[in-house]
């Protein structure tokens, strides 16, 4: 039995090599998004991927802005989880030369409502927001009273409607895997926010993680 000093989800945060590497390979892998999309907005004028990249490029600010958690999860699990869901958007790839399962301005329309949401929880979240499964904080209102994780809700949105626009057979596997974990990685922080008794009662108003009246 672990002691409590030696637990995975302990109090205080500490930046360690391995995060700001897994950090640094995220900022790279966005570089070769923005790349990759813009090349193909300015071959096609597609706007799908532009949506993409702008609800990505707020993971970057948001996580350089975010404040220091009460509570975080340092287990294994919690990193590998983390580390895919996040690295799974920008392995994606745009491609004009593969047929598109709906038109652009569907999927471009689709994309925009998806990044409202984004937007709107984080906003609301504002420097609650982070990476790693931790309590910075709990934010209860705004999109968080319909569901648990309303960003989570519109990145798979927005993936889904980037996958109808460049149904490639690399963009499927890379979102089943990305996305995989991103269901995963949303239970785990309840697990973290589920020591706050708040938290507990706010499950009890909000009983959705992702999709009203599905899961």
């Amino acid at each position: 039995m672990l002691m409590p000093t030696q637990s995975p989800i302990f109090n205080g945060w500490r930046p360690t090599v391995t995060e700001w590497v897994a950090r640094g390979i995220v900022c790279v892998m966005f570089g070769a998004l923005c790349v990759n999309i813009l090349q193909e907005c300015m071959r096609t004028g597609h706007i799908t991927g532009l949506m993409l990249l702008a609800s990505e490029s707020l993971v970057i600010v948001l996580t350089l802005a975010r404040r220091r958690a009460t509570l975080v999860d340092r287990s294994v699990p919690a990193g590998i989880v983390t580390l895919v869901s996040a690295a799974g958007p920008p392995l994606m790839r745009a491609d004009a030369d593969i047929a598109a399962l709906a038109p652009d301005m569907l999927t471009g329309i689709v994309s925009a409502l998806a990044l409202l949401l984004i937007l709107s929880g984080k906003l609301t979240l504002g420097r609650s927001f982070g990476l790693v499964p931790a309590n910075r904080g709990l934010v209860l209102h705004g999109p968080y009273a319909a569901v648990r994780h309303p960003i989570y809700s519109g990145y798979l949105v927005a993936h889904v409607a980037f996958l109808a626009a460049h149904p490639s057979t690399w963009n499927i596997a890379v979102l089943a895997i990305a996305d995989g974990a991103l269901i995963v990685r949303a239970l785990m922080e309840e697990r973290v926010l589920a020591n706050d008794a708040r938290y507990r009662a706010y499950c009890t108003r909000v009983a959705w993680h992702l999709i009203p009246g599905v899961f």
